[in-house]
């Protein structure tokens, strides 16, 4: 395993335990608690990872030892004082708080590779809106999660309610856990669709399980892995018909690349294709 110090940051560390691997561990002791120096550098180091042609797979866990993350650290909310006493003013500012707030924690969604949390103890609040914006989610068997912005008086607003139904496909139960901030565990996260896999264990045993199959991905033809999230994302927010027409654009481009045929030929051979890093990926939004 190397450390990644290009890419860490005070409260993010970065590592590449495999070839093309990414383990990204929020590390902000005591609970993980964000407040806005740590949410704006997990957007920084999200960012960068995305310019990284070298990147094929991320795993993004914690690294405390009980914990993925407390949510919000509420001390944060003070900054609130510090706008416009003017309400319009002040509610303007608060509304471009609140975006760019939103697009720090959308950076795994963005990021062009593929992104596993890997989940174990309390994430609560904050949490889900950073595991809703990741592709793939495991848990440890003791994970304990909670759409917890109800009990501080708040709608939660940087993504849960946003991609928490269209992820599990249930508004009964989503609503049922956004209006009463009740914990869930994690058998009933994987009964609604919100992570894909538990595993036995905690910390490390999850981290182990999301880094194998991370490494799974980074064996893939990285052209077919960006396209794939590309038209997963864009299928997610429209039409069958306009989801077809994308891919037929993408692919048009894609299907030239020497990705296709290394792939081809090695099925054909039963051996492993190796593929060249991306050039550049692209960053901006679908």
């Amino acid at each position: 395993m190397s450390d990644r110090k290009d890419l860490s940051g005070k409260f993010i560390k970065v590592s590449e335990p495999e070839p093309h691997v990414l383990l990204v561990e929020l590390s902000r002791g005591p609970v993980n608690a964000f407040h806005e120096p740590f949410w704006r550098e997990f957007g920084r180091v999200f960012d960068d990872i995305s310019n990284d042609p070298s990147v094929r797979a991320v795993v993004l866990a914690s690294s405390l030892p009980k914990l993925f993350s407390g949510g919000l650290d509420f001390g944060g909310l003070s900054s609130l004082g510090t706008f416009d006493k003017d309400p319009g003013r002040k509610a303007l500012q608060i509304r471009e708080h609140i975006a760019q707030f939103q697009d720090s924690i959308a950076a795994p969604e963005r990021c062009p590779v593929p992104v596993i949390a890997a989940i174990h103890g309390v994430a609560y609040g904050l949490a889900i809106d950073i595991m809703s914006a990741c592709d793939v989610r495991y848990a440890a068997e003791n994970a304990r999660f909670s759409v917890k912005e109800v009990d501080i008086g708040l709608a939660a607003d940087i993504g849960t309610l946003a991609r928490l139904p269209k992820i599990t496909g249930n508004q009964s139960f989503v609503r049922e856990l956004a209006f009463t901030g009740r914990d869930f565990s994690a058998a009933e996260a994987l009964q609604m669709g919100l992570i894909s896999k538990i595993v036995a264990g905690s910390r490390d045993q999850v981290v182990a399980a999301a880094l194998q199959t991370a490494k799974l991905i980074a064996s893939k033809s990285p052209i077919a892995v960006l396209g794939t999230k590309r038209v997963l994302l864009h299928a997610r927010d429209n039409t069958v018909q306009s989801n077809l027409e994308y891919v037929a654009t993408w692919n048009s481009a894609m299907l030239q690349s020497s990705d296709t045929p290394s792939a081809l030929k090695g099925a054909m051979e039963k051996k492993s294709a190796t593929f060249p890093n991306l050039g550049k990926p692209p960053t901006a939004k679908l």
